[in-house]
């Protein structure tokens, strides 16, 4: 007979957790037999104590047995899915899913919404008006074989576990354990079904994974319960030190995705869109396909809009916009040398991009225009920044959230790659691809 207190005694003193100890625990906290305060303490013993690949692993499989899957059996293409571990101006799947879907794969994207700096996807497309995130599993299977392309909120009956122990982890300051994000974020994606997996781990100031080092631990537990548990998976290191692209806030980066779809588009989102399309491809046996030439000739935009129309939205309405702009100027004429990714995120979200809780609200034209990027030469008086927002009294906190965010210098300084590394199964990071 199993108890919540011999477990995270157990875990308390740094010993392995059975099979059965985590079997047991996952269930019994999903039906409410754990108490919240028992799990939020074996929750801070597992950041503290860790858990060992197998541990993981189990713990990721008995998330996935607290519900139902999503079965993709009937879908007529090659499934493949994207994760990205979160960012300050990250759209990428705004185009990339479209994209990847014009170029012959089917893309079940079960996305989430913003917490704190970093922004949901949800949220942005809801900036479109009648778009719906809330679909059936029947309506998501009918999206993949029309479409090709779906992005959408989970199915309530999902890995119910990760539902209580993710929002239990955000009030508990157990957010940053990687077993705890790896199993979270796997077993969403293996409930869901598909074939194969491309992650994007983010590492630098914006992400939650702030070095390299603990951004490659990450990428490769991913990557092992991933393929541990039939899925081809692999993933990108990313650069998070920086916004990506200009905008940051939900309409502002829905224009901003249309940029791309339409052939424009700032280099750095359309590089890692590409890059992430790549990937996603030769996974699916698609490595034939040029996602540029997809990108370039219309094909792309065309997903896109046939992705928001079947899903309630109208792709030709206008986006919300906001009803007071601040700009903030350059100080000095000089070279842009840094602007730090969390600092602008914290700003957007104090202007109303964000929510503090998950039930709050999001104003869907609040966020920041990075008008200028390191490396960009700027003048006295240029503007750097323009904060939007609803509430005009929120600009003061923005500010104070960009103290000290960007510097300017005399002179250039070499830009950090955008694609810091690529882990596989079984294989040692492989370097920049």
């Amino acid at each position: 007979m199993h108890s919540a207190i011999d477990v995270i005694r157990a875990k308390r003193d740094g010993e392995r957790l059975t099979e059965e100890q985590i079997d047991w625990v996952i269930e019994a906290y999903t039906r409410g037999q754990v108490a919240d305060e028992q799990m939020a303490a074996l929750a801070m013993a597992v950041l503290l104590r860790g858990m060992t690949p197998a541990e993981t692993a189990r713990w990721t499989a008995a998330m996935v047995a607290s519900g139902e899957t999503l079965a993709l059996d009937g879908i007529r293409k090659p499934t493949v899915d994207k994760h990205s571990t979160g960012g300050v101006g990250d759209k990428i799947t705004l185009p990339l899913t479209p994209l990847v879907a014009a170029c012959g794969a089917a893309v079940p994207q079960l996305s989430g919404r913003g917490l704190g700096h970093t922004g949901g996807t949800l949220d942005k497309l809801e900036s479109i008006p009648g778009w719906r995130a809330r679909l059936s599993a029947d309506e998501i299977r009918g999206m993949l074989n029309e479409v090709g392309a779906v992005v959408c909120a989970a199915t309530e009956g999902l890995v119910p576990a990760d539902r209580k122990l993710y929002a239990l982890r955000d009030v508990t300051g157990t957010v940053e354990s990687v077993p705890l994000i790896a199993s979270s974020i796997m077993s969403k994606k293996i409930a869901e079904g598909v074939q194969s997996l491309v992650l994007d781990v983010k590492c630098g100031s914006g992400a939650f994974m702030k070095d390299l080092g603990q951004a490659r631990e990450l990428a490769a537990a991913l990557v092992d319960i991933g393929t541990a548990n039939g899925l081809r998976t692999s993933a990108l290191i990313t650069d998070m030190s920086v916004p990506l692209g200009r905008a940051v806030g939900n309409a502002l980066e829905v224009a901003e995705a249309v940029e791309v779809l339409c052939g424009g588009g700032p280099p750095d989102v359309v590089e890692l869109t590409l890059a992430l399309a790549r990937e996603m491809l030769g996974h699916a046996g698609l490595s034939d396909v040029d996602p540029a030439e997809v990108l370039a000739d219309g094909r792309a935009y065309e997903s896109w809009r046939q992705m928001i129309k079947g899903q309630g939205g109208d792709p030709e309405a206008a986006l919300p916009r906001a009803e007071h702009v601040e700009v903030v100027t350059a100080a000095e004429s000089g070279t842009l040398t840094r602007l730090d990714a969390y600092a602008v995120g914290v700003a957007a979200w104090r202007l109303g991009a964000g929510r503090a809780r998950k039930e709050d609200d999001v104003q869907h034209a609040a966020g920041v225009l990075c008008l200028a990027k390191p490396g960009d030469r700027v003048t006295a008086g240029q503007p750097l920044l323009e904060l939007h927002t609803d509430r005009p009294e929120t600009f003061a906190g923005a500010a104070e959230a960009l103290t000290g965010a960007y510097a300017i210098g005399g002179a250039d300084e070499a830009s950090a790659p955008l694609i810091l590394d690529r882990v596989v199964a079984d294989r040692a990071p492989t370097g920049p691809p």
